[in-house]
């Protein structure tokens, strides 16, 4: 058995294990986000637990070192996050030891991830190719400008019979089926959808998170479209604190998140392996829907 794929490590003279992430408490997860000034609660990480697989790395005398998770769409895709190490696993190579785990456990899907600064240098050493950025916008928020409603668009809330409607435009956005995420998605958020003659063509959900609450994922054809469904969200939040991860630079979206106090805070890199993750510039049709903020840095 290579090193990487070995059961357990010796990590400063401790015997380290890996184990399945369902077997910890809430509570020592959202520990080990706290090592690395990630905002995940306790809800937030059985959020992922309930829809995701995992991985643990702990030490004889029970500290969780190490976290990943992966998360299927089918049987050719699935992302990959929640990839924690903290200062002590990251020495001697422990990292790619867990990570050499979790890639094993998704082994024949082509995969996607959005890499921090710290673990691109990690993901290149596996073979993942990078792809795009995400800014990281967030931020007290502040009430939005205002702005001229799409031609011929009616803005309302999310209905129960949306789902099938919106996971529909997702997919096309996405590139994958999302369906059951939407479905657990849509029963914790508050949602928003632009529709034309009765048909959805723009949504956005919004729900506690971190800190407060983040938006995402929102799926539209243009910035106006976009913004329409994220603006009653900025407005509900306006002087607490809100999160959106987008792939946008530039242009009337970002601009509009910056005027509703979310300017980028970080950056981070979609990476994939295997085969591309995201449509290559250029080649996707006009007017086609594209995801304008990610669910979560896990989940994409």
């Amino acid at each position: 058995m290579s090193e990487l794929a070995s059961e357990s490590r010796l990590v400063d003279s401790f015997e380290t294990h890996i184990a399945g992430i369902d077997s910890v408490d809430l509570d020592k997860l959202h520990a080990l986000s706290m090592t690395v000034a990630w905002p995940h609660r306790g809800e937030d990480w059985q959020f992922l637990r309930e829809f995701g697989q995992g991985i643990v790395a702990i030490d004889e005398i029970g500290r969780i070192l190490g976290s990943a998770m992966w998360f299927p769409y089918d049987a050719q895709f699935a992302t990959v996050g929640m990839v924690i190490t903290s200062p002590r696993l990251q020495t001697n190579g422990a990292g790619q030891w867990l990570m050499g785990h979790a890639l094993n456990q998704v082994a024949g899907r082509n995969l996607g991830l959005n890499a921090t600064r710290a673990a691109r240098r990690l993901y290149r050493s596996l073979n993942f190719v990078r792809e795009a950025l995400v800014f990281q916008c967030h931020g007290e928020a502040t009430l939005p400008p205002d702005v001229e409603p799409p031609s011929g668009a009616v803005i309302r809330a999310v209905e129960t019979g949306d789902l099938e409607a919106i996971a529909e435009l997702d997919c096309v956005a996405f590139g994958t089926d999302r369906k059951l995420l939407l479905a657990r998605l849509l029963a914790n958020s508050k949602g928003i959808v632009l529709s034309r003659a009765g048909r959805i063509e723009a949504f956005s959900l919004c729900r506690r998170f971190g800190r407060g609450h983040v938006i995402g994922p929102v799926v539209a054809r243009s910035d106006s479209d976009a913004i329409a469904v994220v603006r009653p969200h900025a407005a509900e939040h306006a002087g607490a604190f809100l999160r959106l991860d987008t792939r946008e630079q530039g242009g009337a979206f970002s601009d509009f998140l910056s005027r509703c106090g979310l300017p980028v805070y970080d950056i981070v890199t979609t990476m994939s392996l295997g085969g591309p993750w995201l449509p290559v510039p250029g080649h996707q049709p006009a007017h086609e829907p594209r995801t304008y903020a990610l669910v979560s840095q896990a989940l994409g």
